[in-house]
């Protein structure tokens, strides 16, 4: 978390170190990321870096928290326009993100460099990370109705599997240098599967016949 000195600079300088700190995260990924250049980008002596972040990490988690801010808000927006349906939702939710250009390096850089704690910050657009009332606010939205579950608490861990199966395909989509329509294609197989259920039921396959 930044400190309170950073907060209350102007927001022309504000601005300018995010952008400086953006670029460093967006050319190499945090462990190899240098406060020199930061600093050199923003035209701030080391001291005042330091007046406003802990440190390296601290600045990254910032920006990352902040992207996840933004990330959550659009969620969300794209789950009341698709009525509630979690599926749908994710799909787009997904293309959304893959076809960011602007953060298109800083995604690559952290996806490509996961830690627990960068998918728990991540977590964040979807609040899955506990059972609270961000968690209450998303679920209110979704269309339980149309979801073979039996409550909330199955939906929390429906949507830990989710985010599990988004952000291995988001690895997969950087890490092997994927088109954004091969890696839509491969996403929507796998959240098809998910959506139709991999336990064949012996009922069901006598009243189709």
């Amino acid at each position: 978390m930044p400190k309170i000195t950073f907060f209350n600079l102007p927001e022309e300088k504000k601005q300018t170190l995010i952008q400086a700190a953006k670029i460093e995260f967006s050319r190499v990924p945090l462990y190899e990321a240098s406060i020199t250049n930061i600093i050199k980008s923003a035209g701030i002596p080391r001291g005042s870096f330091y007046q406003y972040f802990e440190d390296k990490e601290d600045a990254f988690f910032f920006l990352l928290n902040e992207w996840a801010k933004e990330n959550k808000n659009h969620f969300i927006f794209i789950l009341i326009k698709n009525n509630g349906d979690l599926f749908e939702t994710m799909k787009e939710f997904f293309q959304v993100i893959i076809m960011e250009e602007e953060n298109f390096h800083f995604l690559k850089n952290t996806f490509l460099n996961m830690t627990h704690r960068i998918e728990r910050t991540f977590a964040r657009s979807f609040n899955v990370n506990e059972r609270n009332e961000g968690f209450e606010k998303i679920s209110s939205l979704i269309d339980l109705s149309i979801l073979n579950i039996s409550d909330e608490k199955e939906l929390f861990y429906v949507l830990k599997i989710i985010l599990a199966v988004t952000i291995r395909n988001f690895i997969d989509k950087f890490a092997r240098d994927l088109s954004a329509e091969e890696a839509v294609n491969i996403y929507m197989i796998e959240m098809n599967l998910l959506k139709k259920g991999l336990y064949r039921n012996p009922e069901l396959e006598l009243e189709k016949k």
